[in-house]
């Protein structure tokens, strides 16, 4: 395991540069450097601390690659709760130099409300069920459209089931001939793009099948009522491994 330095580092991170505050042993700063965001600037700022220097940021939307530049400068990334971490800090005005030297000093003190940081790989799997519920709210607003289209003009099939199921595909179409002509053509845009977008959420569930193996953790959500194949592995992925819990009630 990687000897921690004396140093803690504060990031506070943006959209184009971050801001470091470096704190010396005795909790004082030494350095505050401005870094902007070119590829390897982090990480060649970073490099030239001891390894395993810790250094804290916020959940900020462009998270992902900073953590990738700290580890590659073998550095040690510590992610706050951003909500916590302002609380604690209790800047009033908020400025880049307040939040960079605040998560600083929540490091020196070991009061850093920290969070579990997904390794790389797992981050990357999460794509894959994050964009097949984008898809499925797609889907969803679709279906509500057209549901709503053919309320306007008091049609509907005499069904409780999906009715943009393939089964009653020829009901449909016949429905959606009886609409006035432009109303007609945009339903049947919309019918069309239904139909890319369950491709897409096919491919994806296809995908997730093959990238993902099965494990006792997920056939355990699996158990419970509710959650099938596809909902139990978009649960073990985002919650991750369980082992960092030191008990169930944790």
């Amino acid at each position: 395991m990687l000897k921690q330095s004396h140093y803690k580092v504060g990031c506070d991170a943006h959209k184009h540069y971050s801001l470091f505050a470096v704190f010396d042993r005795q909790g004082k700063p030494v350095k505050r450097t401005r870094v902007n965001h070119t590829p390897g600037a982090i990480r060649a700022f970073l490099s030239g601390f001891p390894p395993g220097t810790p250094v804290a940021l916020e959940t900020v939307g462009n998270w992902y690659w900073i953590v990738d530049e700290i580890e590659a400068a073998d550095c040690l990334p510590q992610m706050a709760h951003a909500a916590k971490a302002k609380m604690m800090m209790g800047h009033v005005h908020k400025t880049d130099k307040l939040d960079a030297d605040g998560l600083a000093t929540l490091l020196h003190n070991g009061t850093l409300p920290s969070i579990w940081i997904a390794p790389g790989s797992l981050r990357d799997e999460r794509e894959l069920p994050r964009t097949r519920m984008a898809f499925s709210k797609m889907r969803t607003a679709l279906k509500n459209r057209m549901h709503s289209t053919l309320a306007k003009y008091a049609l509907s099939l005499d069904t409780q089931s999906d009715i943009y199921a393939p089964k009653w595909l020829p009901q449909l179409l016949q429905l959606i001939c009886s609409l006035p002509d432009e109303t007609r053509r945009c339903m049947e845009q919309e019918l069309e793009l239904l139909g890319l977008v369950q491709d897409q959420i096919d491919r994806l569930e296809a995908r997730i099948l093959e990238r993902v193996q099965m494990t006792p953790t997920i056939q355990l959500i699996q158990s419970v009522p509710g959650p099938a194949k596809i909902l139990a592995i978009v649960i073990d992925r985002e919650v991750g491994s369980i082992d960092r819990f030191p008990s169930p009630a944790c």
